[in-house]
């Protein structure tokens, strides 16, 4: 699951009860209170009931559009919202992203699909179009969706997201989700590895690529392991880098990914071969040498793990 950078604080409503922040017209005079934040990588979201509102719906009807998203035979609602997503240049697997929150789990509605399905019940919803959604279509059209999450959970880019973490937040929009239906890709598995590297300092570009490290070593565990027979088999699929990334003269790449059903094997590997058994350090370490990271960011990433330091040459 992908990491939160941030929710939006409790605030007061006019009422004078506790409410969650709102969006607001260009003029402050239209305020909806919805539920909304920022993922690590900078992307917007909705949570299911912000959606549900901006909708001017049930929270149960956006459930059901992430229910029924997989469906071997789309209902009508669903086909009208890929439809939107495509006109956009968006393909999605999945509805939602699960996200963790103070230990519970919550659906994440992305900025594509957020606005797909706010444009459906505006226009193409029938019987069921919403003056809501029609409202907030319009205002989001004028200050842009990315601005408005941004400005209301008080998130600016330009400090906490800026140009150290813009290589991670490009490939995050290509890769993210480009795993066949059944399998999961090393880079999304992994993502949280690339995001505490990056608050340690470590930030991801053309030369610190963490996941293809992580993919090698889990590559020889499931060769040396036979995981094949316990699994079943991988699969290529096509990954693409940035274009200003120099991976990308071959693009697409065709690394692996695996079963769903070894997800569980892969994170009790991450967590105690990988990060744990030394292998994460020995990537550290190769990477001092290299001259690619600091010393001392490579030290904040491993208290980060709560592993010991490396031990410092003295002249």
């Amino acid at each position: 699951m992908v990491a939160v950078f941030r929710l939006p604080a409790s605030v007061q409503t006019e009422s004078g009860q506790q409410g969650s922040l709102a969006l607001s017209d260009l003029d402050g005079a239209r305020v909806d209170p919805l539920g909304m934040g920022v993922l690590s990588d900078g992307t917007p979201f909705l949570t299911q009931r912000g959606l549900a509102v901006l909708c001017g719906v049930e929270n149960a009807h956006i459930g059901t559009i992430s229910s029924q998203w997989r469906d071997a035979v789309p209902k009508p609602r669903i086909n009208k919202i890929r439809d939107i997503l495509a006109r956009n240049g968006y393909e999605l697997t999945e509805g939602h992203v699960q996200v963790r929150v103070g230990g519970r789990t919550i659906y994440a509605y992305r900025e594509e699909i957020s606005l797909a399905v706010i444009e459906y019940y505006a226009f193409d919803a029938g019987q069921f179009c919403q003056e809501e959604a029609r409202d907030n279509f319009r205002i989001l059209a004028r200050k842009g969706f990315r601005d408005a999450i941004y400005e209301s959970v008080g998130y600016q880019p330009t400090r906490d997201l800026g140009d150290q973490w813009q290589a991670f937040h490009d490939r995050v929009s290509l890769v993210y989700h480009s795993a066949p239906d059944g399998f999961f890709s090393i880079f999304k598995e992994s993502a949280e590895i690339t995001v505490t590297l990056g608050q340690s300092g470590i930030f991801s570009n053309e030369n610190i690529i963490p996941d293809i490290s992580i993919g090698q070593c889990w590559a020889r565990h499931w060769n040396d392991n036979n995981l094949e027979v316990r699994h079943g088999a991988r699969l290529e699929y096509k990954h693409y880098y940035p274009g200003y990334f120099p991976q990308s003269v071959s693009n697409p790449q065709t690394p692996w990914c695996y079963p769903e059903a070894a997800l569980g094997d892969f994170k009790r590997w991450l967590r105690e071969d990988y990060i744990k058994g030394g292998k994460f350090r020995a990537y550290l370490g190769g990477q001092i040498q290299r001259k690619q990271i600091e010393a001392q960011a490579a030290q904040q990433a491993l208290a980060a793990y709560k592993l010991p330091p490396f031990i410092e040459k003295r002249p």
